[in-house]
């Protein structure tokens, strides 16, 4: 089983990151103009979104069988003590789904599961993705040749038609966390199986070449290669085949330290994009800020010196983890990326739902969710969000890249969609008073952001009334009166 990137080294270490760049290095490199970065294509000058595309559910006819990144066991379905994800999907567009052993939802509908292997889920997906300004798509592809093989490669196909249907474009990225016998295999791979899909017309391309991504050479931890000889003789492999190789690298891959195998660097200088990782490095506004001064700068200039694309990364956040900040974190990491000339932006990542970095539509509030799951909605801190505000995000970041908005730091993107700078619960937290209430179901439960709380009138009478002080004038846009789920009211 392929292991999430959440298990990845996330130390860092402030002050460390320009040790590879001399100063004389940095500033010739950054006003030199001897390597002009490549002309547009399907990822230069685009927004790349990284598509896992794995999870599979019994019944849904995929050879692997199982919960396939859903459970811990895959032989169980998903509960509260057997799961693998850390937030939990919008399951409102998918005709078919896979009923788990959460408890109901706090709406009172069944806690069910999307797979992957359904051609209507990746349909769907690509439909977001064309919709939201996503141009290409990273299909993520680890060791294909235990047991789920057949499944990946299942995949490929899907992907390939859902990309071909909606407009879109998408290319192979390889994964070489715990393939330890890679440097064959995945030339082999290449050659009998996935060169096949560069006859799609949605196949990326770049300066004329099919996209090949590799993701994982160099990080400083067990599950990666760490035979540099073996990992430069695969990238120059893949070029001799005509290919433009993008490789998704260690944050401190100049200087090779923290989660930087040091003695890589000819590696990196040979892929024709570079694409640092950036998951669990980073969790706030202000570290972006650091990062950008720190490292992505240098990165930039010592990128631009030898002619090498850069790609750096931009992702949401955790959900659970409340690093999402309703959009500021992920704005800020798209104008500091745009400012610093990046020639395109990788997305990390589309469907992650094991780290939360997802951008594809999540649950927007507890009604959205399993009872008692531990699962946070979009509203985590107290601002009401769309399902699909993080697609609508990168559309955006999208539109900022490529010129068709201005450069700004501060967000355009309302949460909600005709919500102006986004719909705020006016009434969270405030004083409230009643006509009554019965037992211990008072007026101060429509206001505590609880949806199994509620008020409760007394002696089955009515007129009953409820009132909420805002404290102050405010301007309203609309009033929001909501019962509370089945599971919290019964009958």
């Amino acid at each position: 089983m392929a292991v999430s990137r959440r298990t990845f080294i996330t130390s860092v270490m402030s002050g460390s990151a320009i040790a590879a760049v001399s100063g004389t290095e940095l500033i010739s490199a950054m006003t030199s103009a001897a390597n002009a970065a490549s002309p547009v294509g399907d990822v230069v000058g685009k927004i790349t979104v990284g598509y896992q595309g794995w999870f599979a559910c019994p019944g849904d006819g995929a050879p692997i069988n199982t919960w396939w990144h859903w459970s811990q066991n895959g032989s169980q379905p998903p509960s509260p003590g057997n799961t693998t994800i850390v937030a939990w999907p919008d399951l409102r567009e998918f005709t078919r789904t896979y009923p788990t052993a959460y408890a109901n939802l706090g709406n009172g509908q069944p806690a069910a599961l999307f797979s992957s292997y359904d051609q209507q889920t990746v349909d769907t997906h690509f439909r977001w993705m064309r919709e939201n300004n996503c141009d290409t798509a990273a299909l993520q592809r680890f060791n294909p040749n235990g047991g789920e093989g057949a499944t990946r490669d299942a995949m490929a196909v899907k992907v390939r038609s859902a990309a071909e249907a909606n407009g879109r474009k998408f290319y192979v990225m390889y994964d070489v966390s715990g393939w330890t016998n890679f440097q064959p295999e995945i030339k082999a791979d290449w050659t009998n199986k996935m060169s096949a899909m560069t006859a799609s017309s949605a196949y990326a391309k770049q300066n004329g070449k099919p996209v090949v991504g590799i993701w994982g050479f160099g990080f400083n931890e067990a599950k990666h290669p760490s035979d540099a000889a073996a990992c430069l003789d695969v990238v120059n492999w893949f070029k001799s085949q005509g290919c433009y190789v993008m490789g998704g690298v260690p944050t401190y891959w100049r200087a090779g330290i923290n989660d930087c195998r040091p003695g890589f660097i000819d590696v990196f200088n040979a892929y024709n994009m570079l694409s640092p990782w950036m998951v669990g490095r980073i969790s706030t506004a202000a570290d972006s800020d650091r990062f950008y001064n720190d490292l992505n700068v240098p990165d930039q200039a010592y990128c631009n010196a030898r002619g090498i694309d850069y790609q750096p990364c931009v992702m949401p956040g955790e959900v659970t983890a409340r690093h999402r900040a309703h959009g500021d974190f992920m704005w800020r990491q798209f104008y500091n990326m745009v400012r610093v000339g990046a020639q395109g932006i990788y997305i990390s990542m589309f469907d992650e739902f094991n780290e939360g970095n997802q951008i594809a539509k999540t649950a927007e509030n507890q009604s959205m969710i399993p009872v008692n799951s531990g699962f946070l909605g979009l509203d985590e801190d107290g601002t009401v969000c769309s399902s699909d505000y993080y697609l609508r995000l990168t559309g955006d970041g999208g539109r900022m890249l490529k010129g068709q908005i201005a450069l700004t730091p501060v967000r355009p993107t309302p949460p909600v969609v005709g919500g102006g700078g986004g719909d705020t619960n006016l009434a969270r937290g405030k004083a409230t008073a009643e006509s009554g209430h019965n037992q211990n179901f008072g007026s101060p439960n429509i206001v505590d952001g609880d949806p199994n709380s509620y008020w409760e009138g007394p002696n089955n009478a009515f007129p009953q009334w409820v009132q909420v002080d805002l404290g102050s004038a405010a301007s309203i846009g609309r009033v929001v009166l909501k019962l509370p789920p089945q599971s919290a009211w019964q009958a």
